[in-house]
């Protein structure tokens, strides 16, 4: 997805005493293109701006695409960082510059590798009736963040717990790994707890985590989250939580990582290391330079989406609190 927020606003998260959970409460931006929709996004937050390398995390629907006319995000750069999309309900048809043309269907993982650079579309296709997904970016760290271009897609089997369901996409959890690789340790899987359940799951204690709520009710470590909040766990605790005390099942995502402790610039969709480097990334997008490659095969009313201006002020970088 392109990242329309060249100039975000901030929020503040909110600490709940004692459980050591720290709840990020998303806002509301809109998605580019000549279709708009809306999303609720997490990540960054001025006191979050990561967990482990996860740098961005939109979540998107249930939406009736006859309404809000679905998707169609024409071509548009990324540097530095890899896109993973996974959906819930609904498909996308994804083309970039790579030559890659696949769907994005409900839980399958795309991941996108950006590295120098890349280009590519989004597209809900028009079997689509309804929408609803989470779209992630991982920053790379300094010595991969040129890396050579990349896609992959992995569908992970359904793992059946004690009172809930798995997928795990990426790393490793509940006994079962992830083949795709990753350039920092990771975790990303999506996990439905069943009404009245509790899951206990073991974890990396070296990993901070995150619980991106989507549907039901669920506590985290005692915590209850609504709709589209997300908890963040410091690195420590080797067991997570999670309960179900509502009277459908809830689904969450959890994401983890290791710390990362490398600064970022980001600013639309570009993760770089100084505002120099992202003003040099954005002309030559604007130029349609080779850094990007070119996308075959989108039919939408815009060939490719200009970059917004840059802020009369010099982007600063983005870190964790210590």
């Amino acid at each position: 997805m392109s990242n329309t927020e060249a100039d975000p606003a901030e929020l503040l998260c909110r600490d709940r005493p004692g459980d050591g959970v720290t709840v990020l409460t998303p806002r509301d931006v809109p998605l580019g293109g000549p279709r708009a929709i809306r999303v609720r996004r997490t990540l960054p937050q001025r006191r979050r701006s990561l967990i482990g390398a996860w740098c961005f995390a939109d979540h998107y629907g249930p939406q009736d695409v006859s309404e809000s006319g679905g998707m169609d995000v024409a071509p548009h750069p990324h540097t530095g960082l890899q896109t993973a999309s996974w959906l819930f309900s609904g498909e996308i048809e994804h083309r970039d510059s790579i030559g890659t043309h696949a769907m994005v269907r409900p839980g399958e993982l795309n991941l996108m590798t950006a590295g120098h650079g890349i280009a590519h579309s989004e597209v809900s296709t028009p079997d689509t009736a309804t929408l609803h997904g989470v779209q992630l970016w991982i920053a790379l760290p300094d010595e991969h963040r040129d890396t050579a271009r990349d896609f992959r897609h992995y569908a992970p089997p359904l793992l059946r717990l004690p009172g809930a369901t798995a997928r795990v996409f990426l790393g490793t959890l509940a006994g079962t790994t992830s083949p795709v690789p990753a350039f920092t340790p990771l975790l990303g899987a999506e996990l439905t707890v069943e009404p009245g359940a509790t899951l206990a799951l073991d974890v990396d204690p070296a990993f901070e985590h995150g619980v991106l709520q989507d549907l039901g009710s669920v506590t985290v470590a005692g915590t209850a989250l609504g709709t589209g909040e997300l908890a963040y766990l410091a690195p420590g605790a080797g067991r997570l939580e999670l309960t179900n005390d509502g009277g459908e099942p809830a689904r969450v995502l959890l994401l983890g990582g290791t710390p990362f402790t490398e600064e970022l610039v980001m600013w639309w969709n570009f993760v770089g290391r100084s505002h120099d480097e992202i003003a040099e990334y954005r002309e030559a997008w604007q130029a349609q330079a080779d850094r990007f490659g070119s996308v075959e095969g989108y039919q939408g009313t815009t060939a490719w989406l200009p970059a917004p201006a840059l802020p009369q002020v010099r982007i600063k970088p983005r870190r964790n609190p210590a």
